[in-house]
């Protein structure tokens, strides 16, 4: 996707989930990040868009230690003024990626075209999911993301974070897991075993094969479809399914 498509579907997702939090009682539950309250999801994601604007701002080359992370966060706001908080902070990482440089040089953390295609990207779905759980605290279904954006948002998850080798999903023997999009071109094959999950862009017959539009792969794979698959049919053995929920989506 275009630069520019991740910085629109940033601004956006940003600006619903402002619109959600208003709406909505602070204390309510987030359905989707257990033990979380509304409060804690736009107090986390205000610090996330405050450290991602310091990063490519002044063009960090490493991530940022702890006392600078205070520095970049600022003082914790109080309730009256959190959603306000989070539409500044909100529109000055906005600003600060549509006015970055196209060779801008800073740290990064997945595998990437460049540091500012990686900043866009990653802010873009990390706000759109988060978006997500605040209209689940909210009560309400809330707009869906588009299958393109959805389409990258799993590739960034599967062909992006696990390859950073964190995830805790094993196996004593080898299983695969197909991911198949039925509105577009994503197809991934992921081989779960004793070590770190690998992940091919390919279609073969697997031990279980998930099936249906972007938009909701998107959401059973960022672990926000509890306890359901959505339109996602599951062929195979589903056990699968629980052990990437488990130990390897990411809350």
């Amino acid at each position: 996707m275009e630069i520019t498509t991740h910085l629109d579907a940033l601004r956006r997702e940003g600006t619903l989930l402002a619109d959600a939090a208003a709406r909505t009682d602070l204390t309510a539950p987030v359905p989707t990040c257990p033990k979380w309250q509304l409060r804690d999801l736009v107090l986390h994601l205000g610090q996330v868009h405050r450290w991602a604007t310091v990063t490519v701002r002044d063009r960090l080359s490493a991530p940022m230690d702890a006392e600078r992370q205070q520095v970049a966060w600022g003082p914790e706001p109080d309730d009256a003024d959190l959603v306000a908080w989070f539409r500044t902070g909100h529109a000055t990482l906005v600003d600060t990626l549509t006015a970055a440089p196209a060779d801008l040089d800073c740290w990064t953390f997945l595998p990437t075209p460049s540091p500012l295609a990686f900043w866009a990207r990653r802010q873009a779905h990390e706000t759109a999911v988060h978006r997500i759980d605040a209209d689940a605290a909210a009560g309400v279904e809330g707009p869906h993301v588009d299958a393109e954006f959805a389409h990258d948002g799993i590739d960034e998850l599967l062909a992006g974070f696990l390859t950073l080798g964190r995830s805790k999903a094993r196996s004593e023997r080898p299983r695969t897991m197909q991911i198949s999009a039925s509105d577009g071109p994503g197809r991934w094959l992921l081989t779960i075993g004793p070590e770190p999950i690998s992940v091919e862009l390919a279609e073969r017959p697997a031990d279980l094969t998930l099936t249906g539009p972007a938009r909701d792969l998107y959401l059973l794979l960022w672990n926000r479809l509890p306890g359901g698959t959505g339109r996602v049919a599951a062929a195979g053995d589903d056990t699968l399914l629980d052990l990437w929920r488990e130990g390897a989506a990411i809350g």
